[in-house]
C-alpha cells in the first residue's frame, strides 16, 4: 500500500531540498530501518518501505515536478510516469538501498565480488578547522561479522545443510505466464544462500552478523564545505549474510558528513568570508585606519574620507583555503554606520553648527516637559 504522507515529510526535507539534501535523507532512514538492523520489526520494515518510495519519486525529476504540481494524485494518474508502489516488491526496493549504498559489488578479474553496504556519519567542525584542517574522531555501530560463528549463522561445532528445494544451488526457476518461459529467482527458502542453518549460533542467532561500537580517527581536509563528505574506504559493514555468509567480500565505506558551526563573525561564500564592521559617522566622513579582526589576528584597513554605509572593502588572502587548490579566498568588509543615540550638549552643539554650514534643516533643540505642555494648550 503507498503512502499518502508527503515525501518531503517522510524524508524530513524541506521542499527545496537538492539532490544531494534527498539523497542523504534517504540514506539516513535506511540504514536506521534497514530490516537487517531491525529483525521482525513490522514498523520498522513499513518505514524502509515508506523512505524507499519518497526517494524514488524525489529523486527522479520527472516524477517531482509531478508531484510537486498534482501531488501522490498526479502520479497515479500518470501511468508510466508513476511507480507503482503496490507492485513494488521488496527485491525491487533493496535493488534501490543497493545502489546508494553500494551494496552490489565489484568486479576483480572478471568476477563479481559482494560488497557490502555504506554507512553515515556526521562531524562538525570550526571556521578554524576549515582553515587548517584537523583530525575527528568518529563513533558509530555497524554490522560486523560474528565472531563465534565466522559469519556462517551455525553453532560451532555444527554445518549449515544443503538447501533441499534448490539442492544449495540458491536459485529456482518458475514457470511464466501461460507457461511460455521460465524465470530464475533467488530461493525463497534459504533466500538465495543454499544452505540452510538449523543449529542456529547462539550469538548471532544464525544472522552471522552482530551490531558491534566502532571508533575511529578522520582527516578532515581544509577547505572543506557544509555537508561535504569525506569517504573511510572499507570501514563500512561486510556483505550480508545472504551474498557472503562466510563474511567474504568487499566492505562498503563510511561517509562522514562534515557540518560547520556557524562563526560569531563571519559569513562564508565559497571560499570567501563576509564581515560587517561597524564605524562612526565621523570615521565615515572623515576617514580613519579600524583594525578588523581575521581568523589569524588583526589586519589595518584605511577607511577613506567619505565612506558610505555599505561600501565594500576587500582584504586579500584573509578567507578560507580551496579544497582543491589550497588557494586562500579573501575577507570581504561591509561597513555598517552607526549613528549615536545619545549625544553630550557639546556634542550637539557641534553638530548644529555642522548641520547649519551644510544648510540643512534639523529639529530645533528641546524643550522641557512644561513647555511642552504649554506649546500643546496653546500657550
Amino acid at each position: 500500500m503507498p503512502t499518502t504522507r508527503d515525501y518531503y515529510e517522510v524524508l524530513s526535507v524541506e521542499r527545496t531540498a537538492d539532490g544531494d539534501e534527498i539523497k542523504r535523507a534517504y540514506r539516513r532512514l535506511a540504514m536506521k530501518y534497514h530490516p537487517d538492523r531491525n529483525p521482525g520489526d513490522a514498523e520498522a520494515e513499513a518505514a524502509f518501505k515508506e523512505a524507499a518510495e519518497a526517494y524514488e519519486v524525489l529523486s527522479d525529476d520527472q516524477k517531482r515536478q509531478i508531484y510537486d504540481q498534482y501531488g501522490h494524485e498526479g502520479l497515479r494518474g500518470r501511468g508510466a510516469a508513476a511507480h507503482d508502489f503496490t507492485r513494488m516488491n521488496t527485491e525491487d526496493i533493496f535493488s534501490m538501498f543497493n545502489d546508494i549504498f553500494g551494496g552490489g559489488g565489484r568486479s576483480r578479474g572478471g568476477r563479481r565480488q559482494a560488497r557490502g553496504y555504506d554507512l553515515e556519519t556526521e562531524v562538525t567542525i570550526s571556521m578554524m578547522d576549515v582553515l587548517k584542517g584537523t583530525t575527528k574522531d568518529v563513533e558509530f555501530t555497524r554490522l560486523d561479522v560474528c565472531g563465534t560463528c565466522t559469519g556462517s549463522g551455525a553453532k560451532p561445532g555444527s554445518n549449515p545443510e544443503t538447501c533441499a528445494t534448490c539442492g544449495g544451488q540458491g536459485k529456482v526457476q518458475q514457470a511464466g505466464l501461460g507457461g511460455m518461459f521460465r524465470m530464475v529467482t533467488a530461493c525463497p527458502n534459504c533466500r538465495g544462500r543454499g544452505k540452510i542453518v538449523k543449529d542456529k549460533c547462539e550469538t548471532c542467532r544464525g544472522k552471522g552478523r552482530v551490531s558491534k561500537d566502532r571508533s575511529l580517527s578522520v582527516q578532515i581536509p581544509a577547505g572543506i564545505q557544509d555537508g561535504q563528505v569525506v569517504r573511510v574506504q572499507g570501514e563500512g559493514e561486510p556483505p550480508s549474510e545472504d551474498v557472503s555468509p562466510a563474511g567474504q567480500g568487499l566492505r562498503g565505506d563510511l561517509h562522514v558528513v562534515v557540518r560547520i558551526e556557524q562563526h560569531d563573525l563571519y559569513e562564508r561564500e565559497g571560499d570567501h568570508l563576509l564581515f560587517e564592521i561597524p564605524i562612526g559617522f565621523s570615521q565615515a566622513t572623515l576617514g580613519a585606519e579600524i583594525e578588523v579582526p581575521t581568523l589569524e589576528g588583526k589586519h589595518t584597513l584605511k577607511i577613506p574620507a567619505g565612506t558610505q554605509h555599505g561600501a565594500i572593502f576587500r582584504i586579500r588572502d584573509e578567507g578560507t583555503p580551496n579544497l582543491r587548490s589550497g588557494k586562500r579566498g579573501d575577507l570581504i568588509v561591509v561597513t555598517k554606520i552607526e549613528i549615536p543615540k545619545k549625544l553630550s550638549k557639546q556634542q550637539q552643539k557641534l553638530l548644529r553648527e555642522y548641520a547649519a554650514t551644510e544648510d540643512k534643516s534639523v529639529l530645533p533643540e528641546s524643550h522641557g516637559f512644561l513647555d511642552k505642555i504649554r506649546d500643546m494648550l496653546g500657550g
